[in-house]
């Protein structure tokens, strides 16, 4: 047994909902480190990722949204891995211009930071992608072409990668109240999609990061909630810094000779209070472990605990520091 991962905290932050803590850029990190100073926790990308920026650290570990799906319900580990082998997929149709800002990115990043990055591929045709919201006001999308992702990604693979990063090119969105720390991030939506996908179809981490043909920087003020994404033509960076140290995938009908963390090593989960509809809160549930609901924390969801008529079994907190004041109390007995 992984002493370090004996009991380990999930904290989730959907994308692409409104969340008021979470639902910009990188703007839950704080709160994840916070948490992290007590115990270990899993986050998904969007908690962390704030485009050159990045919430992660050494206590935390980076999931996206599909594994941590499929942990809760039984049918994979996630093995502790650092200093990953990482490929990059670039969608054909990023322009040229843009392509090499990304370039020179990750030529900075290994610089700086020594990542090892296997190298890249460009699709052999493009992925299609398209954003909208829903009438709710739900940030969603399509992906028109998946299995030129996926193609792309088997090659980076077969030549050693064990993450993958994914850049798709986008058009550019509608002017909205997003710069303004307010309403949804209309691309968080289409950009789960496309990690779920791939990360379930590859078995390996996978997160997405979109490229703009304008890669211009604004020079007006904006929201803090929101300012990393608007200092930058790229945000690649925040997904190499979480691939690096991500834990790897592994099916449990797999050898059982290596060491995983699986639900049983979760000690509770939180998320937004009006967010608990999920299969991640149902299957926690029904595994036993704790779900707690952060009123602090609003979506435009509007699910809560007494929607879904789980009132005796989510409990209710008002901020973060409730729960790691909980955290605080059970890890130490």
């Amino acid at each position: 047994m992984n002493k370090q991962y004996e009991k380990i905290a999930l904290m989730i932050v959907p994308t692409g909902i409104g969340a008021s803590i979470g639902g910009y850029a990188g703007d839950a990190s704080t709160y994840a480190q916070k948490i992290a100073k007590h115990i270990p926790i899993i986050v998904n990308p969007n908690i962390v990722n704030a485009a050159v920026f990045s919430g992660i650290t050494d206590n935390m570990l980076y999931v996206e949204g599909w594994a941590i799906e499929q942990l809760l319900k039984g049918n994979i580990g996630l093995v502790p891995s650092v200093n990953n082998k990482i490929g990059i997929i670039f969608d054909r149709a990023v322009p040229e211009n843009v392509l090499n800002v990304h370039l020179n990115t990750i030529n900075a990043v290994k610089t700086v930071y020594g990542t090892d990055i296997t190298g890249y591929e460009i699709t052999e045709e493009y992925a299609g992608v398209e954003f909208f919201t829903t009438q709710t006001g739900i940030s969603a999308g399509a992906l028109g072409n998946p299995k030129t992702l996926v193609k792309a990604g088997k090659k980076l693979l077969e030549k050693g990668a064990q993450v993958l990063a994914v850049v798709c090119y986008f058009e550019e969105p509608p002017e909205d109240n997003y710069e303004n720390g307010t309403g949804v991030d209309i691309v968080g939506g289409v950009e789960a999609i496309i990690s779920h996908y791939l990360s379930q179809e590859l078995m390996c981490p996978c997160v997405h990061a979109p490229a703009f043909e304008d890669i211009t920087i604004t020079g007006k003020k904006v929201n803090p909630k929101v300012s990393a994404e608007y200092i930058t033509p790229t945000f690649l960076p925040c997904l190499l810094f979480g691939l690096r140290n991500a834990p790897l995938i592994k099916g449990l009908k797999q050898s059982k000779t290596e060491y995983c963390i699986t639900y049983k090593n979760l000690h509770s989960v939180c998320v937004p209070f009006n967010s608990v509809g999920s299969s991640v809160v149902l299957d926690s549930l029904g595994k036993n472990v704790p779900v707690y609901a952060i009123k602090e924390n609003s979506t435009i969801l509007n699910v809560d605990r007494y929607s879904i008529n789980k009132q005796n079994d989510i409990i209710e907190l008002q901020t973060y520091d409730d729960y790691i004041d909980i955290l605080k109390t059970e890890i130490n007995l």
